[in-house]
């Protein structure tokens, strides 16, 4: 099938988002955010054999989980997600029907997340490539940026832990199986009412997390210089990962990324206030640390284990 005609064949019927003006069928896409709003823009890529393996996932498991990665990052930024563009590089020896099945994946959380498809691009090569560009609005007062936490703040996390690299090393060792933590895996489920939930609050400081707990805690601490001091034993793990030994527990929570969970902080104050709301809306919610002032020229993070305190690296953490 011709682009053409492929980009006919995925054009909608109609668009769920009244901001856009114009979506499929010319050189470009017309979007009008709602007055007031700021627009936030993510993207995000992913590659067969590099961020992704078919003997493993489906290629509709694939859809879904590449726009999931970009509407996850358009709720850190305390955004709503609106619209989304898609850009492929398709071997030669994949069919059309295959690429519907990418679609539709991505079209079930969409669906989900009141999100426009407004267009894209294809072309051939050597290694299916997925490029995804999702757009949200935001009012200004209510960006969460990695910038905003300050000393006393309280240092939060949604849901469990390391799940989806649990689950990933379970399909590591038998591709074909299919549980809650292959699943979460395969199609992680972004925290779509945090946006709602977290919107009257003052100030937060987010990150998703999808590169590992200890990575997104020292974005957050470099972004905002600060310190950050996090709990080993409030680590919130899957009552069926307590199996796992502490360490491999440990290790999962801190450092397996891609659960596309959301790690904040808060004011102390607003606390209280935000623990209710998450559990109005039945969204885990778990209170992990502190943030303190700079002790030294550089933000670090602290795991505190045993009432030692060790320097939690992007990596993992270190011995003092």
């Amino acid at each position: 099938m011709k682009e053409r005609e492929w980009l006919q064949a995925i054009k909608p019927n109609s668009y769920r988002q009244s901001s856009v003006i114009k979506g499929f069928g010319d050189d470009g896409a017309v979007i009008k955010p709602p007055f007031g709003h700021e627009l936030v823009i993510v993207t995000d890529a992913m590659v067969e054999d590099v961020h992704f393996s078919l003997d493993y996932m489906s290629l509709y498991e694939v859809g879904y989980r590449v726009l999931a990665a970009n509407i996850s990052d358009l709720i850190a930024m305390g955004s709503q997600p609106l619209y989304y563009l898609v850009s492929l590089t398709v071997p030669s020896h994949y069919h059309v029907q295959d690429m519907a099945l990418l679609y539709e994946g991505m079209g079930e959380l969409a669906k989900e997340a009141h999100m426009d498809l407004i267009g894209g691009d294809t072309t051939g090569g050597s290694q299916l490539t997925i490029s995804i560009t999702a757009y949200g609005s935001v009012l200004p007062h209510q960006k969460r940026l990695r910038q905003h936490a300050k000393p006393k703040d309280i240092v939060f996390t949604t849901g469990y832990l390391g799940e989806a690299g649990y689950g990933f090393d379970l399909l590591q060792s038998n591709p074909n199986q299919s549980n809650y933590f292959t699943n979460r895996h395969k199609k992680p489920k972004p925290r779509l009412a945090f946006t709602y939930v977290s919107e009257n609050l003052t100030r937060l400081a987010l990150n998703d997390i999808s590169d590992g707990l200890a990575t997104e805690l020292n974005e957050l601490a470099e972004a905002s210089q600060v310190n950050i001091t996090i709990e080993a034993d409030t680590l919130p793990v899957h009552p069926d990962m307590q199996h796992l030994s502490k360490d491999k527990q440990l290790k999962y929570a801190l450092t397996a990324g891609e659960d596309f969970e959301l790690v904040g902080t808060c004011s102390n104050e607003e606390w209280d206030m935000l623990e209710e709301l998450c559990d109005t809306y039945s969204i885990p919610v778990t209170r992990i640390g502190t943030v303190s002032s700079m002790a030294s020229p550089m933000p670090q993070v602290f795991l505190d284990q045993n009432n030692q305190a060790q320097v939690l690296t992007s990596s993992g953490y270190e011995h003092q």
